[in-house]
């Protein structure tokens, strides 16, 4: 999988751009400012509609404008499709996959899959819960895209379950008000069974691709490992952290029970206090957790470890390479971490890089390089 073809229409910096890419290493070049990040920033949009930077769609949109597009042309397996996204804040986004407007953004999906590994990702492991949660989600999504769908349906789920606890918080007649609390419980536990089944099967997946990752940018056997932090009851809880799986049925029961005990909390605090909105991922190196206790370099080699893994895990599913994105990376590595990690992307069928310098990446990395400045991008050979 590789992209041939992007077009920028009033996306971040960018009035328009036409850009040809082929396989292999491309490096965009450009001081912190001029529009490199907005490039990467848009084939992740395409491929995942979210970005690593935003949590809302305005500033994606050029300012004076009143929506963005976003298209692009996918290779795989020698045929290529078009892709195009029109990015309308507060509206709709609109998608369409060759010539035909497709009924809803997310069936976009599956269509271009890419790994982006930023700066930002050292939140990964130094973060709060939210950033693991989202990486873990975000690849789930990946790997099966099916998974927005149940995603998007715990969150509505949860929003109205929320709504009444908070309305029976205040109630004169709170039993009345509850009335319909058992109906919520259901569909939340039905719903977030799967998706913490879905995640503990990843990270039972992801597993072995991260101690290899770990070890081989790092130089070095550190154990990495993960575990998954459960809101559910104790014994529940410890199961999973342990790396069990136990079936869909069982983990709703576990809902149904959790629900039981913290009725009482989650009525006089007016919200959902279980559910993977609520779960963490613990990080480890050996016996301790890796977020209060790694060196920075061991930080940056666990989050690099992260995303290696997420893309051999792909690669392995998929049967070809996702688009690998390395954003301003090699500026926060020292010498050795770079030159590793030039050799582990060495093979990858395309690797995107921006960097503010081009002497930054590893000489082995050679192959088209464009100049970004002030949103302009010139080929290195005009």
């Amino acid at each position: 999988m590789f992209v041939r073809h992007l077009t920028l229409q009033d996306f971040r910096s960018y009035e328009s751009a036409d850009l040809e890419f082929a396989s292999g290493v491309t490096t965009f070049v450009g001081l912190n400012g001029q529009g490199k990040t907005n490039i990467v920033e848009a084939l992740g949009y395409l491929a995942s509609l979210s970005s690593h930077r935003v949590a809302q769609d305005a500033p994606l949109v050029r300012a004076g404008a009143g929506q963005a597009i976003v298209r692009a042309a996918v290779v795989r397996d020698d045929r290529e499709q078009q892709l195009e996204l029109e990015i309308n804040p507060g509206r709709a986004n609109r998608a369409r996959l060759g010539r035909s407007p497709l009924t809803r953004p997310r069936d976009l999906l599956g269509n271009l899959r890419t790994v982006l590994f930023a700066p930002e990702d050292l939140a990964l492991v130094k973060g709060d819960p939210s950033e693991r949660r989202r990486f873990l989600d975000g690849l789930l999504v990946a790997r099966q895209p099916r998974w927005a769908g149940a995603r998007a349906d715990y969150d509505k789920i949860l929003k109205q379950r929320n709504a009444l606890l908070k309305t029976a918080r205040t109630a004169t007649d709170r039993q009345s008000a509850l009335s319909t609390l058992p109906v919520w419980d259901s569909h939340l536990a039905k719903v977030g069974a799967n998706l913490v089944y879905a995640r503990l099967r990843l990270l039972r997946d992801l597993q072995p691709y991260l101690q290899l990752a770990y070890d081989e940018v790092s130089a070095g056997q550190s154990d990495a490992r993960t575990s998954y932090k459960s809101s559910m009851y104790d014994e529940l809880a410890e199961q999973l952290a342990a790396g069990e799986v136990p079936e869909v049925g069982e983990l709703e029961a576990g809902f149904a029970k959790t629900f039981e005990q913290q009725h009482r909390a989650e009525v006089e605090r007016g919200q959902t206090l279980v559910g993977p909105h609520r779960d963490d991922v613990v990080l480890q190196l050996g016996a301790l957790p890796a977020k209060g206790y790694a060196s920075h370099g061991e930080s940056w080699s666990f989050a690099l470890g992260l995303r290696i893994a997420a893309f051999q895990l792909l690669r392995h599913d998929l049967g070809t390479d996702p688009v690998l994105v390395l954003d301003d990376v090699f500026a926060e590595l020292d010498a050795g971490r770079r030159r590793r990690l030039a050799l582990m992307v060495a093979d990858c069928e395309q690797v995107l890089i921006t960097a503010a310098v081009g002497d930054d990446v590893p000489d082995s990395l050679t192959g088209a390089t464009f100049t970004v400045t002030l949103g302009k991008v010139t080929p290195d050979d005009q």
